[in-house]
């Protein structure tokens, strides 16, 4: 297995290239005194820097300018008072400066901005100035030329389709991000899905294997699990938190990777980190080849209130699984064989400790017995039923 620093400089040489363009609004100068606010609209959602220019209608400042500029994605957010917001997120999340101008001149705002529409709203000045100029550049790594129009007659599809590329693209950073106006995380949940629609998109393979290295680079836990997430500004640092499904999840990517390039060179250097990656998780299973409950945030399945996924965690093994050794056949890796065994074994226990034969379904009591759509789904997905059996499952469960 490579080394973090080869994963990194790997990570760095497939730094994609950044889309820039310039937008302006319909307002080319506005003349305002203190007290006065007014909002840009771009037309379009952007994610990148603002800048605007900005001086005064007589006689020289003898005070400072005092704006504050505030940045959303609609309308009613460009209207929240956030003074009273009281969420458990952070509220330096919320995208508002207060801006101190001493004299006249072209204000580029260093932070980047994730946004449709601008307010800005005098605070003071002690005589009118004007605004103007006002310009915002806007950056992806997605390259919308080569996107292809949807094709369907159906317009709701069509505007489906726009919002969904227009937010992956406004996600294709220099990695996947989480979301570009808060978190900017790499996530391997994120990762998989932001990947897997990007082959059909805007096609960009650099970012793809970049998340891949990225992640490669992070430290394993107790568990050897890989990071479920990085940071990569200032500088690279593993994420806290290892989740299982996510580890899994990470060796399906790599097999969604291989599947859409055939790109062996990286594959090969990711390998031994799948390898680890389902072999530490076979360690988790008891004598019974079940999972169990471990303290503090060991799976995450969904934002599903109540859920318990313990069902489900076991469904996305043998997804993993399943991927994984499809990978390995066509590699002519010998390890394929054993994965196999350990996928059948897997496989029969869990359709005798976790399927209930009188309902039809998933459903046991390491998940207090809750009857619920993940569990059915994965184990589905992971091979345990499927046809008729896997129909009556999910029938009842709805």
């Amino acid at each position: 297995m490579k080394d973090q620093e080869y994963y990194l400089n790997k990570a760095q040489e497939n730094l994609p290239k950044m889309h820039l363009k310039t937008v302006k609004p319909q307002i080319d100068k506005i003349a305002v005194k203190t007290g006065d606010s007014f909002v840009l609209d771009f037309g379009e959602h952007l994610v990148g820097y603002f800048s605007f220019s900005f001086d005064v209608v007589g006689d020289f400042i003898d005070a400072p300018t005092k704006l504050t500029v505030k940045f959303g994605e609609d309308m009613r957010e460009i209207n929240d008072d956030f003074s009273q917001y009281k969420g458990t997120l952070s509220d330096a999340w919320l995208q508002e400066e207060t801006l101190f101008l001493d004299y006249p001149q072209t204000v580029k705002m260093p932070r980047r901005y994730s946004c449709r529409y601008v307010k800005i709203t005098v605070q003071n000045t002690r005589q009118p100035i004007n605004i103007y100029d006002f310009c915002f550049t806007s950056q992806t790594s997605a390259d919308v030329t080569v996107l292809a129009p949807c094709k369907t007659s159906d317009p709701l599809l069509r505007k489906i389709d726009e919002v969904s590329t227009t937010t992956l693209k406004e996600c294709m950073q220099t990695f996947f991000e989480d979301g570009p106006k808060r978190d900017r995380r790499l996530w391997i949940g994120d990762l998989r899905l932001e990947a897997l629609t990007n082959y059909y998109t805007f096609n960009n393979l650099e970012i793809t294997r970049r998340c891949l290295y990225l992640l490669a680079a992070g430290k394993y836990n107790d568990l050897g699990l890989i990071p479920s997430y990085i940071y990569e500004t200032p500088y690279f640092v593993s994420g806290r938190s290892s989740i299982c499904d996510y580890a899994l999840l990470y060796v399906v990517s790599v097999c969604d990777y291989y599947q859409h390039t055939k790109d062996l060179t990286t594959v090969m250097d990711l390998i031994d980190i799948c390898k680890d990656q389902l072999d530490n998780f076979e360690k988790l299973l008891d004598d019974n080849l079940i999972i169990q409950r471990r303290d503090g945030w060991f799976f995450f399945i969904d934002w599903c209130p109540g859920l318990s996924g313990l069902v489900a965690l076991q469904g996305v093994y043998l997804y993993a699984l399943r991927h994984f050794i499809d990978l390995l056949s066509v590699l002519g890796d010998n390890d394929s064989k054993k994965y196999e065994q350990t996928l059948e074994k897997v496989k029969l226990a869990s359709k005798k400790h976790l399927f209930n034969e009188e309902l039809g379904a998933f459903i046991h009591g390491i998940d207090g017995n809750q009857l619920s759509v993940h569990s059915q789904v994965w184990m589905i997905l992971g091979g345990v039923i499927d046809g008729k059996d896997a129909e009556k499952a999910l029938d009842l469960t709805l």
